[in-house]
């Protein structure tokens, strides 16, 4: 399924005859050719290329998996969202016997009720929400107050009203659910006039943000890093661009295999605008990753390289007087965008190398 691997790229390009040298060509000096293509030995920098194919989908947790909604109120289900819907840190997540359970947002799950004269981290992003959501206008909370104050009440009572749940002026265990961001709706399991029992999962969901999720094989996980650029090829041929934004840390063998060789590690790649991805969710893609390269390295075009009698690879020098010579040649990294490959022997920067005729 993946497009690599440089070196047997560039060899398998070779065994097809392109540059390919004719095992009964003496590898000594060339035969002399009137105006030969050539182009120029290079000095710089080479990146090299990892092809791979991805999913595009919405960001959640870190291992990719989406966010668990843990239901804490008992009941029936009276309204529930659909899978796709936008949730809103502030808004109306679901109803248990018409009653509202609010998403607010924060890493901490409600573990309790908070009332006046609490305190605790779950506070603290209680005083936030209230904040970021403008209900303590007129009595400013400090987002950073871990405690349940005469202000946070007042917000409260603020939010409560404005989204039709008794207006109490504390928050009961199921009256909210928090998650760390406003999030998508990706699969409910809650039944709409169902029981609603509390600890039951009632829907996960994900963040609204795009990313995109590849499968790294085993000679691919130290060659792709954290930060390394890449571009990804949606449906249509359109393309985006984006950065690897985080590695998995478990690699995990395919169903249905047992070797562990073909253990794959989930990478994550974060895209520069999502916009541009135009909604897509588990759309396949082609991803290829600009890895990290050589910073000064000897190359030449892959179409330069010729094999040789003893399975090597030589490529063919224009020297002074137009004198033409085989110089073998030991092969380092490919860069596939380039077209090169690095290459050490008895040449130098400005050698002018034959290249097949356009």
């Amino acid at each position: 399924m993946k497009r690599r691997n440089w070196v047997l790229g560039a060899a398998a390009l070779l065994a097809g005859g392109m540059g390919v040298m004719p095992s009964a060509r003496p590898p000594a000096t060339a035969a002399q050719e009137p105006s030969p293509n050539t182009v120029k030995v290079k000095q710089g920098k080479l990146s090299a290329m990892v092809s791979l194919n991805g999913l595009l989908t919405h960001r959640a947790r870190p291992d990719g998996s989406p966010y668990a909604v843990i239901n804490q109120t008992r009941g029936i289900y009276t309204a529930l969202p659909q899978t796709g819907d936008q949730i809103a840190c502030g808004d109306v997540f679901y109803r248990v016997n018409d009653h509202p359970v609010l998403l607010l947002c924060g890493p901490v799950p409600v573990y309790r009720a908070l009332h006046s004269g609490d305190v605790g981290q779950d506070v603290r992003q209680l005083n936030r929400n209230l904040h970021t959501l403008g209900h303590d206008v007129g009595a400013a909370i400090t987002p950073d107050d871990n405690t349940f104050t005469v202000r946070t009440r007042k917000a409260l009572e603020k939010l409560q009203q404005g989204e039709g749940a008794n207006v109490t002026g504390k928050l009961e265990l199921g009256d909210a659910v928090f998650l760390p961001e406003s999030v998508q709706i990706a699969r409910v399991t809650g039944e709409l006039g169902g029981s609603a029992q509390p600890g039951e999962q009632v829907l996960s969901a994900t963040s609204g943000t795009q990313e995109v999720q590849v499968n790294l094989d085993a000679a691919q996980q130290g060659e792709v890093k954290k930060g390394d650029l890449a571009r990804i090829t949606l449906p249509g041929n359109a393309s985006v661009t984006g950065r690897v934004d985080r590695l998995g840390r478990v690699a995990q063998v395919p169903a249905g295999q047992s070797d562990a060789g073909a253990a794959t590690l989930q990478a994550y790649i974060r895209l520069d605008d999502p916009t541009k991805a135009g909604g897509l969710d588990q759309a396949p893609v082609q991803v290829d990753v600009t890895a990290e390269g050589v910073e000064n390295a000897l190359s030449v075009p892959v179409v330069a390289l010729v094999g040789t009698p003893g399975g090597g690879f030589a490529v063919e020098i224009v020297r002074a007087g137009s004198r033409r010579e085989l110089v073998a040649v030991k092969l380092g990294l490919f860069d596939t965008s380039a077209g090169r490959v690095q290459v050490d022997g008895k040449l130098h920067e400005g050698d002018e190398v034959v290249v097949p005729p356009l």
